[in-house]
């Protein structure tokens, strides 16, 4: 029987600044999408010394939502609707930008006195181009309110979509599957095809057999549609699953733009720029509370 497994993705290591590295899986030039993800970066564990911290300033986002999980540590949220929150393990922390958003994340000020361990999972999910214009938002779900399962041995959590009749309270206007999963004795499952139809497993920690092909953390499996993919954890494995109905068409992904339209990210470069000049517009507001500089458009 063929492997239900079409591509095995290795991440390519990015470094955003400060030495503060990430592991990139998507994009990737031979496999763009997973579902509505068009992103998926894992970073750390990294260890902050006491007076240091994550920093990422004032920036903007169209077109997408974007999603935050952590393992460890916590980030503090801001953005321009006013939303102002310290992000903790296992929670589900959703930003949708719509026609725009302006937001920034640092490590909140008690952890920067006192150091802190960082790990967690940064993925960007495209809206459909029909939603794409759609009135910025956020949600904040704490860990406690995402319904979690057990099955043999793996514990899971459903963070977007449905899964194993539980279903996450977090709304998406296109299909889409966003499962966390740990095993800490170990645990066989079977990730069924009618969960998405694109799937996606991400080991990041501990190591697998995925229909008869043992792998370590640290990369990502890409599944064919339509067919039932037996997994056995192995102890100490920590994963997600991710995915949902195939893009109909191309988005495009300059910087933290993204849409089905080259014009709409053209003209949003041209408003953040405007807004860089006159301290935040219509479009693109600031961030109350947040004084730092906001980040240019990258140099072509």
């Amino acid at each position: 029987m063929s492997s239900p497994i079409t591509r095995i993705i290795e991440p390519r290591s990015r470094d955003l600044g400060d030495g503060f590295k990430v592991r990139r899986v998507l994009p990737f030039h031979a496999q763009r999408t997973v579902g509505p993800f068009v992103f998926f970066d894992h970073f750390g564990p990294v260890e902050y010394a006491p007076g240091e911290g994550f920093d990422v300033n004032p920036h903007p986002h169209i077109g997408l939502s974007t999603v935050t999980y952590l393992f460890e540590g916590a980030i503090r949220h801001q953005d321009s609707l006013g939303s102002d929150l310290v992000i903790r393990p296992g929670a589900m922390n959703w930003m949708t930008a719509g026609h725009g958003i302006v937001h920034s994340e640092h490590t909140p000020d008690e952890l920067r006195a006192q150091g802190q361990s960082l790990h967690g999972l940064q993925t960007w999910v495209a809206l459909p181009d029909e939603d794409e214009d759609c009135e910025p938002s956020f949600e904040h779900h704490p860990a406690d309110s995402l319904p979690e399962i057990d099955i043999t041995g793996a514990r899971i959590r459903v963070l977007a979509g449905e899964a194993w009749g539980k279903a996450s309270p977090v709304k998406f206007p296109s299909p889409i599957l966003y499962i966390a999963l740990e095993s800490k004795g170990g645990a066989e499952l079977t990730l069924s095809s009618d969960l998405a139809e694109e799937r996606a497993l991400y080991l990041v920690s501990g190591s697998a057999d995925v229909a008869g092909e043992f792998v370590d953390a640290g990369v990502m499996l890409v599944f064919e549609s339509a067919v039932d993919v037996p997994v056995q954890l192995s102890p100490g494995t920590k994963g997600v699953i991710c995915g949902g109905a195939k893009l109909p068409g191309k988005k495009r992904i300059e910087w933290n733009l993204v849409s089905g339209s080259q014009e709409k990210i053209n003209q949003a470069k041209i408003d953040w720029t405007a807004a860089l000049q006159a301290g935040g517009n219509t479009r693109f507001p600031a961030v109350p509370g947040d004084e730092n500089p906001w980040i240019p458009l990258p140099s072509q």
